[in-house]
């Protein structure tokens, strides 16, 4: 290593395994050697993975308390002193989702457009996935981490922040780490406030998990909506704890098992939209006519289907150039980017009531 290699791991590299007997916080190249009761020096010779792996009793034992520290070498620093790597590593629960789908594919596209390359993995919004993926993507030496999979309750964020790892959250925030998400509260508002337009008061909401930043905030801006318009929807017309077309399908039962339905849905994402719209068919009920729709996304199938969804349309692309701005800043950039999503009106919510 260089005197600049060992100096900077001197001072901290990735620890992010909570099983380490650190704690989560960062192991310095001193911690390994006053454990291994080796110099600074000869730790940085054994761990610098550019040098032949040697296998004397001195090495063999500051690798044994480097593994059992949770010591990782900020491959990330390191890369950028021997010279850019071009990638940038990108984390989604995963890509059978057409949101997610599309989200990666804004990301690359702008990594392009900077020279850069774009890699993703997937996590299954399970968090010892995701640490396990963000674990492989630092082994391959990504400049910075963009996540589309962080979840409210996850410590992930603030383990690469003490860490010093560049990162950027995507479409979902913990309102700390830098991110670029849509402003899914005015999302929520927008499309709560096209149905009340239209005459709705009977107004059910599917929801998505409780885990994810953007469906507490879809479900913040429709609650808003309808307190401005001084409107009670009964709590057992909230419904939902997935994006999945399941969920919907699942939170649609429940709202139309009895008389006593609603007019008109909210639905956090398209997915859940189509899944209310599968009940609303077996229950023959037309939508557009009947049941006034609105999903959330504006992915790709809803404006094809043979009652086209009314949904609210995330600009990705432009979510995407401010994610890779703000990882990719001088100096860090930090900050929740918000971009102003649209509201695209089509049959599924019908016409005026009055």
């Amino acid at each position: 290593m260089s005197e600049g290699d060992v100096a900077s791991a001197g001072r901290g590299a990735t620890a992010l395994d909570p099983a380490a007997g650190t704690r989560g916080r960062v192991v310095t190249l001193r911690d390994i050697a006053d454990e291994a009761g080796v110099s600074i020096s000869t730790v940085s010779r054994v761990l610098d993975e550019r040098t032949p792996r040697s296998g004397n009793a001195t090495a063999q034992r500051v690798r044994e308390v480097a593994d059992r520290m949770g010591y990782r070498r900020n491959t990330v620093a390191s890369a950028l002193r021997r010279g850019s790597t071009g990638t940038i590593g990108v984390v989604v629960p995963r890509l059978t989702d057409a949101v997610m789908a599309m989200v990666y594919e804004a990301i690359e596209r702008a990594a392009r457009a900077r020279g850069l390359f774009a890699v993703v993995t997937t996590s299954g919004d399970d968090p010892d996935d995701e640490r396990e993926a963000v674990e492989t993507l630092l082994d391959r030496t990504v400049e910075g981490l963009v996540l589309a999979s962080v979840r409210l309750d996850d410590d992930l964020p603030a383990r690469l922040r003490t860490a010093g790892v560049p990162h950027v959250l995507v479409i979902r925030t913990d309102d700390v780490s830098p991110s670029s998400l849509g402003d899914d509260e005015m999302g929520g508002w927008l499309a709560t406030r096209h149905l009340l337009d239209l005459g709705h008061e009977r107004i059910g909401l599917v929801t998505g998990p409780g885990f994810a930043s953007s469906a507490r905030d879809r479900l913040r801006g429709a609650r808003r909506a309808l307190e401005e318009a001084g409107v009670e929807v009964p709590e057992g017309w909230v419904v939902g704890d997935g994006y999945r077309t399941e969920h919907g399908i699942a939170a649609a039962e429940r709202l139309f098992a009895g008389p006593d339905r609603p007019t008109a849905v909210f639905a956090a994402n398209d997915n859940l939209a189509l899944g209310v719209m599968a009940v609303a068919h077996r229950r023959r009920m037309v939508v557009g006519e009947d049941l006034a729709l609105v999903g959330y996304n504006d992915t790709p199938v809803v404006a094809n289907l043979s009652v086209p969804i009314t949904s609210v349309r995330v600009p990705f692309d432009q979510i995407a150039t401010t994610a890779l701005d703000l990882l990719l800043s001088p100096g860090g950039r930090g900050g929740v980017r918000r971009a102003m999503p649209t509201l695209i009106p089509r049959a599924s919510s019908g016409r005026p009531l009055r």
